[in-house]
């Protein structure tokens, strides 16, 4: 999303950041306007908000020079609070030098350690670390502050956070990820071909591959990189297929939620280094891993999408299990170079991150990809926390047997190393015969499919697949810190 990505995308933050340069005059002037000319809410503000300062003192502080910004700072500093540190970061990220606003950034930056008694100077990333150890107290206008604020690069940022916006994260972890919304273009209902077709795909070429209803179709790394979400139709069902590059995951899921049909995209900001989706309908925010809106007019609603089951494998073992598959077609409507490991090349070359996350673990590299199994929003605790199971550790042990959420589950991974769940009950499976069949211990055969285990002689016999996905360790230790790890 920003610093070594996509060069589609890099162009595009390019025309944002010049933007910005360009009219940094206007910009500050923009916000001054806004934050001392007529209020867009009430003045008569509810006795509650009179214990903090005015959300447009802080639009102030971040925008005019000279005696007007020291003074709305002198008046945030009168009522200040720890969760306003927050708010204070935002500004100075957009600030920082080189540019012509570098004395607004120094004046945030000493502000703070005046406020706080912490010396981290122009540390921005060791600033954060200290936000984050704080007790989360936000301003109650936060949400709408960073709506403002955002809406210079993408009026549309504005939309995601209207005054009293409902939040069930941190939104001091809320960030701009360098695109503004739907600056990664998904997929619309993207044209495929038949598997003869599809000459430009080689065997050892990474795909997604997802089964619904008996209709299989392959999403080619490739190709969806360049556009981290897809909107389509497999089986009759109505699917948002999430690829987030950052946290290396791919999760397909139902994009009707009790009764309600969702259009989604891409809002261009991240939660803990993972993108964060928005439907077009309410302009809430989801947040991707769990398929839950967190902020907006459907957070705390309990709304929960339906995650189907994907599996990471190659082309050709794809092609080969699945000889009747679609697969997308390059003819996507958008010009981008399709060539297998063009898309985020140097970030998926290093085990360096973009953005910052709170928490990491270094039991396993920031990259290392593990299979994960998302809470189900019932009581996280012992066999119900989240797991997690080293893709190098399933490659070594190709059929595994491990307890999560009251169920036995069976990972069984195949050569390649692509990793299918499935529920085995009270089956016991000992071996693999080969890539197409696993053995219980009674010898009997089951076959391996994408909707279950199937039990040869008896095919009404069957053992359901778990949906799983695999990710970059980092990205779902920051979500889950309370995962457990087996490696």
């Amino acid at each position: 999303m920003s610093g070594g990505v996509p060069s589609g995308v890099r162009s595009q933050q390019l025309v944002v950041r010049r933007k910005v340069r360009r009219q940094g005059a206007s910009f500050a002037v923009g916000l001054l306007v806004l934050s001392l000319g007529p209020a867009p809410w009430s003045l008569a503000q509810p006795a509650a908000l009179t214990e903090h300062p005015d959300i447009r003192l802080f639009l102030v502080a971040g925008t005019a020079e000279g005696p007007i910004g020291r003074d709305a700072l002198g008046q945030i500093g009168e009522q200040w609070r720890a969760g306003y540190a927050g708010i204070i970061w935002d500004m100075a990220r957009s600030l920082r030098p080189p540019g012509p606003q570098m004395f607004r950034f120094f004046s945030l930056v000493d502000f703070l350690q005046q406020q706080t008694g912490e010396q981290h100077g122009a540390d921005l990333a060791r600033w954060k670390e200290w936000i984050w150890e704080q007790p989360y107290d936000p301003h109650p206008d936060y949400g709408f502050f960073k709506g403002q604020w955002y809406s210079q690069l993408d009026p549309g940022f504005a939309e995601f956070f209207p005054r009293a916006v409902t939040s069930l994260i941190r939104l001091d972890e809320v960030e701009w990820g360098g695109v503004g919304v739907n600056g990664i273009p998904p997929l619309e209902y993207p044209m495929h071909l038949e598997v003869g077709e599809a000459g430009y795909l080689a065997d050892d070429h990474i795909v997604f591959g997802i089964t619904v209803e008996g209709e299989a179709r392959a999403y080619p790394k490739r190709i969806l990189a360049w556009h981290e979400m897809a909107l389509d139709r497999l089986g009759g069902v109505e699917l948002t297929i999430v690829y987030c590059t950052l946290c290396g995951t791919v999760i397909p899921f139902e994009s009707v939620a009790d009764g309600r049909r969702f259009t989604f995209g891409t809002s261009g900001l991240l939660y803990r280094s993972n993108k964060l989706m928005f439907d077009h309908e309410t302009r809430s925010l989801w947040n991707t891993f769990e398929g839950v809106p967190v902020v907006g007019a459907l957070a705390g609603g309990g709304l929960r999408l339906t995650h189907r089951a994907v599996v990471t494998t190659t082309w050709g073992e794809w092609r080969r299990t699945h000889p009747e598959t679609t697969v997308l077609s390059l003819e996507t409507g958008h010009r981008r170079d399709y060539s297998e490991g063009a898309a985020y090349r140097d970030y998926f070359g290093t085990d360096g991150l973009m953005f910052q996350v709170a928490k990491r673990d270094d039991r396993l590299p920031n990259k290392a990809e593990v299979l994960v199994f998302r809470p189900d929003g019932s009581a996280q605790t012992g066999a119900n926390l989240p797991l997690a199971i080293a893709a190098s550790f399933l490659q070594r042990n190709r059929l595994f047997h491990q307890e999560f959420g009251g169920r036995r589950l069976v990972v069984v991974t195949s050569v390649q190393g692509a990793n299918r769940v499935y529920d085995a009950q009270d089956v016991q499976f000992v071996r693999q015969l080969d890539d197409a069949q696993v053995a219980d211990q009674s010898g009997r055969a089951w076959r391996i499919t994408e909707d279950a285990l199937v039990l040869d002689d008896d095919s009404g016999v069957r053992r359901v697949r778990v949906p799983a996905q695999r990710a970059f360790w980092f990205g779902w230790y920051a979500q889950f810190p309370d995962t457990r790890l087996i490696h």
